[in-house]
């Protein structure tokens, strides 16, 4: 990258932060720092979505699936697709009702209404956890960027990946800390925007046709198979399905996003427009652009094909914006996983539990302060991450697990009780965290070869809660 290049991206990260601090001067209060206000439009919130859904995360790992794979590594974001319109069809009407007459702030504001408060408690504690190993893997994907294009090498000996993964971690803190959801928010959208602008208008063409060949040279320098939605094993697709769909149901961002809706028409405009901004739109573009990386660098590691090709492929001026965009990726899902985390901790935990008769203005300052630290030991948990994807997946299948079934029931099967769902959170979601860390193994008479270890935390989950749940009609009941 050239001075210019540089020039261009430190504006734009300074006009990132200077929307969170205009948001910190406008923030009156929790729901303002946590859920908006409860009075954002169906545009944001939708691109805020798929900002936060896509990320930076998967638009890495994407192209390093389309450097794999090719255009079958697109299916990763169908499950975002199916996620989001199972979820404004069956989901918001009901999670809306509820909130008119709770006004409710997190997603375990949902289970205690329905289960009570050592579920919600739990629910917190998972949640919080999961999304802390989210906004990690975020984190490293803004790293892998960095290293690859801004700086490949650091000051004082550091190794360049753990500078940048600091570095990237300080602008995304910074802004969020300060400005909350509404920040959050409004700069996805901006981030959004700029991300398919780059993209769509400048890589893609500047690659294909200025170095590649058009599609005729991308053709014969790849394997017919790229070509093909058919080059995918089938246990890879149903690992997607069962890690990534069901998190449309237990996901914190999503609900801190219903929440900041003003009804249910708002807010299921809002998921259709993000299932469609997942696939086919970003879904093709990711992949696309990681076949391009790999006949332009077919020797290096998958995920940093798309970083080098930025850096090495697009003129002065345009890698500064395409630099930006991709970091606008990141940033967008990352700042989103910190706010649910910092929402987990502090209105699930510590509101209730520690300090229930704080001020609005002291729990203003907790969440900022909460929101910082939480920042810092995500940068760390990336640090124990090499793929960008590999973080990413690890806390999906851990909230999944752990969440997907109570949350279930607790919509649709009036049977279910408190302690039923306690204990299927926590056995759900400890075998799967233990089989993921090669701790406990499946027994070979119902083990699946190359079946995610969620699917096997899902299926015990769900066998607990319904026997409890028949064998010992107690709990809490709506």
């Amino acid at each position: 990258m050239l001075t210019v290049d540089y020039i261009v991206f430190t504006l734009y990260m300074i006009g990132i932060v200077g929307v969170g601090l205009y948001f910190a001067r406008r923030n009156e209060g929790i729901e303002d720092y946590y859920v908006g206000g409860r009075s954002i439009g169906s545009g944001h919130v939708g691109l805020s979505i798929a900002a936060t859904d896509v990320g930076g995360g998967f638009s890495i790992g994407l192209g390093g699936l389309g450097f794999t794979m090719g255009l079958s590594g697109s299916w990763l974001l169908f499950t975002g697709l199916l996620g989001a319109w199972l979820s404004a069809v069956f989901i918001i009407p009901r999670v809306k009702a509820i909130d008119a007459a709770q006004g409710m702030l997190t997603y375990p504001d949902f289970l205690r209404w329905r289960f009570g408060d050592r579920v919600a408690l739990l629910a917190a504690v998972i949640s919080g956890l999961g999304y802390l190993g989210f906004t990690g893997g975020q984190m490293l994907a803004g790293a892998k960027l960095a290293s690859a294009t801004l700086i490949t090498e650091a000051p004082l000996g550091i190794d360049p990946l753990q500078f940048c993964l600091w570095g990237i971690a300080f602008i995304t803190i910074i802004y969020t800390v300060a400005g909350g959801l509404k920040a959050v928010i409004y700069t996805d959208t901006v981030q959004w925007i700029v991300l398919l602008i780059g993209l769509a208008l400048v890589t893609v063409p500047v690659v294909l046709w200025g170095h590649l060949g058009g599609i005729a040279g991308l053709r014969a320098s790849l394997p017919p198979e790229f070509f093909s939605l058919g080059n995918i094993e089938p246990i890879t697709f149903v690992n997607w399905m069962i890690t990534i769909v069901p998190i449309w149901l237990v996901g914190m961002t999503l609900y801190q996003r219903m929440y900041a809706c003003e009804d249910v028409k708002t807010a299921r405009r809002a998921w259709f427009i993000a299932g469609l901004f997942e696939y086919p739109v970003m879904a093709f573009m990711g992949v696309f652009l990681g076949m391009c990386a790999r006949v332009m660098f077919p020797e290096v590691e998958s995920e940093m094909g798309v970083p080098l090709l930025i850096q090495s492929a697009l003129p002065p001026v345009i890698t500064g914006i395409v630099v930006a965009s991709y970091f606008s990726a990141i940033m967008s899902t990352a700042d989103s996983c910190l706010m649910a985390a910092s929402g987990n901790v502090v209105q699930d935990v510590l509101r209730r539990h520690v300090v229930p008769k704080a001020s609005e203005r002291t729990m203003m300052r907790l969440s900022r302060f909460v929101t910082l630290i939480l920042g810092v030991l995500a940068v760390l948990i990336a640090g124990h991450f090499e793929k960008v994807l590999e973080a990413i997946l690890f806390a999906y299948s851990f909230m999944v697990a752990g969440l997907f079934v109570p949350t279930l029931a607790a919509f649709f099967w009036r049977g279910a009780t408190a302690a039923a769902a306690l204990w299927a959170m926590t056995l759900g979601g400890t075998i799967t965290v233990l089989l993921q860390l090669e701790v406990l193994t499946v027994p070979s008479a119902i083990a699946i070869d190359g079946l995610d270890p969620s699917a096997y935390g899902i299926a015990l989950s769900a066998a607990v809660l319904v026997i409890i749940s028949l064998v010992f009609r107690r709990g809490t009941e709506s």
